[in-house]
C-alpha cells in the first residue's frame, strides 16, 4: 500500500501542475510519511521564492491532495 499512496499523491500533484505551469512554477514530490500522512514538496520555478508560495501550498496544492488522498493530513515545503 506504500507505493499506492504516493502514486495516488503524485497523480494529483499533475492536476495542480497546469495551474503553477501558468505562472513559470512547478511542484516535484519529496516524500510521503503514511504514518503521519504529511506530504512533503519542493516549488519549483517561480513559486520558489514567491511571497504567495505558502498560500499557494495550503489553500490550493494541499486542498487537492486530501481531496484525492484522504490519508493526507499536511503537505509542507522543504
Amino acid at each position: 500500500m506504500a507505493s499506492s499512496m504516493k502514486k495516488r499523491v503524485e497523480l494529483a500533484l499533475e492536476e495542480v501542475r497546469p495551474m503553477l505551469k501558468i505562472h513559470a512554477g512547478s511542484v516535484e514530490l519529496v516524500g510521503v510519511n503514511e504514518e503521519t500522512g504529511v506530504v512533503q514538496v519542493k516549488m519549483l520555478g517561480t513559486c520558489d521564492g514567491c511571497a504567495l508560495a505558502d498560500m499557494t501550498l495550503k489553500m490550493g496544492i494541499e486542498v487537492v491532495l486530501k481531496e484525492h488522498v484522504p490519508e493526507v493530513t499536511s503537505v509542507e515545503r522543504v
